[in-house]
C-alpha cells in the first residue's frame, strides 16, 4: 500500500463523499425533504461515514484510525437500513434503491478491508514515527 498523505486521497473517503452527495440529491429532489426526521437521519448517517474516515485518518495512529473506520462502517450500515425505509415509504424507486444499496455494500467491504489491512500492518501510524532512528 502506498503512503497516503491526505484523507482526501483515500478511495473509501472519495466513495463515501459520492454516496453522501447521492443521498443529498434524493433528499433535495424527492418528497423525502418533507419527512424531516428521516431525511435528517440519512443525511447525518451518510455524512458520518466520510467524516469518521477523515477524523480517524487525522489521528495519525493505526489503532485510532481503525476505531473510526469501524464507526464509519457502522454508519454505512445505518445508511443502508435507512434506505429501506426511504424505499418502503416510496420516496425512491427500486432502481434507485438498488444503486444506493450497492454503493453502501461496496463501501462497507472496502472499509472492512482497510481495517483488516491496518490490523496486520507492522506500521503503527505517523505519530509513532521517530525521525531520530
Amino acid at each position: 500500500m502506498s503512503t497516503i498523505k491526505r484523507f482526501e486521497d483515500l478511495e473509501i473517503w472519495q466513495l463515501s463523499r459520492v454516496l453522501c452527495n447521492d443521498i443529498y440529491d434524493i433528499i433535495e429532489n424527492t418528497n423525502l425533504n418533507r419527512n424531516y426526521k428521516l431525511s435528517n437521519q440519512i443525511d447525518g448517517s451518510s455524512g458520518s461515514i466520510m467524516d469518521n474516515i477523515a477524523e480517524g485518518f487525522e489521528r495519525n495512529g493505526n489503532k485510532e484510525f481503525s476505531q473510526f473506520l469501524s464507526i464509519a462502517k457502522a454508519s454505512c450500515g445505518e445508511t443502508r437500513s435507512q434506505l429501506y425505509r426511504v424505499l418502503d415509504r416510496k420516496f425512491i424507486s427500486e432502481e434507485q434503491f438498488q444503486k444506493l444499496k450497492s454503493q453502501t455494500e461496496n463501501l462497507s467491504i472496502k472499509i472492512y478491508n482497510l481495517i483488516d489491512y491496518l490490523s496486520k500492518s507492522e506500521m503503527k501510524g505517523s505519530k509513532y514515527h521517530n525521525p531520530n532512528k
